[in-house]
């Protein structure tokens, strides 16, 4: 062992780094930090984002603005990606699209994360027949096609941005509630669980306070997994004419316009298609990089 008295600055400066530690966020974070494709995923996400919330003072053109002596027209230097059938600039349909089907993905995975996190949490900590009860309500609800039940839904109330985020949250809940109750069936018996018992701090403060904060992690992980999921979902809503409907738009509804007219104008296909699958990758690369960051055990290795 080295003599204290012969140690440089810099072996001071990482002896007392090493003794103050890190927690596991930072652990986290200098891993993912390492993941050079989750970085690249982050970089595009954060990138997308805020062209959306930019898009009505960056567009090109107007979104309604059409010329119908233009036609569809390749890309070039005045339209970069081309226009569509009226004339309209592709571009600026992108970005507008892009505005929806990000809004649809975050917050219909809000609504699926606040309905399945606290259905997991309830049953994962009460336990016993109500836990028996909750969870097979889910098992049945997985039964049923999810189709089936939007379609009911769109029929009763009407077709509207608002429902398609509550129905596609509504559908995407049931896979986070599994998690989330496996996650606290684990914690319940952790030692400041029952400490907190001990104060007498009642079920529902505990897991507030206590056992969501300490299943953060797989809630982060599973909520950039879910996003590219609803986004999908929506695309192929839009698809079969069941999800957004004009004049608003969105990429899968630009898809679904690009697909009709695909072998006279590809580009209307190919550039809303390139934007969401590089919106996909983007999510996908990120939630592995969580994934492996947040994963305590890999740490070890």
């Amino acid at each position: 062992m080295s003599d204290p008295s012969t140690l440089s600055i810099s072996d001071e400066i990482n002896l007392s780094e090493a003794e103050k530690g890190s927690s596991l966020w930072q652990d986290a974070w200098i891993r993912l930090s390492k993941n050079r494709l989750a970085v690249a995923g982050g970089v595009i996400l954060i990138f997308l984002i805020v062209v959306a919330l930019l898009t009505p003072w960056i567009a090109p053109y107007d979104y309604e603005t059409q010329n119908l002596d233009l036609g569809a027209t390749p890309p070039s230097a005045a339209h970069w990606l081309g226009t569509d059938v009226f004339g309209r600039d592709l571009l600026t349909q992108v970005m507008y699209g892009g505005r929806v089907s990000l809004a649809v993905g975050f917050i219909a995975t809000a609504v699926a994360l606040l309905i399945g996190v606290t259905w997991g949490a309830v049953a994962g900590y009460v336990g016993g027949r109500t836990d028996a009860f909750m969870m097979r309500i889910v098992d049945i609800l997985y039964a049923l096609p999810f189709m089936i039940f939007i379609v009911l839904l769109m029929v009763i109330f009407g077709r509207n941005v608002l429902l398609l985020f509550l129905a596609i949250g509504a559908v995407e809940w049931l896979t986070m509630a599994r998690i989330m109750r496996s996650q606290v069936q684990s914690l319940r018996q952790q030692e400041f669980v029952e400490a907190a018992i001990s104060l007498g701090l009642s079920p529902a403060a505990i897991i507030r306070k206590h056992v969501i904060p300490n299943a953060l992690g797989p809630i982060i992980v599973y909520t950039t997994l879910t996003i590219p999921s609803v986004m999908l979902l929506e695309a192929f809503l839009s698809f079969l004419g069941l999800g957004i409907q004009p004049p608003q738009t969105s990429w899968g509804l630009l898809i679904s316009y690009g697909a009709e007219t695909m072998e006279e104008y590809p580009w209307l296909l190919i550039f809303p298609g390139m934007a969401l699958s590089i919106t996909l990758f983007s999510l996908n690369f990120l939630g592995d990089g969580l994934r492996d960051a947040l994963d305590v055990r890999g740490s070890k290795d």
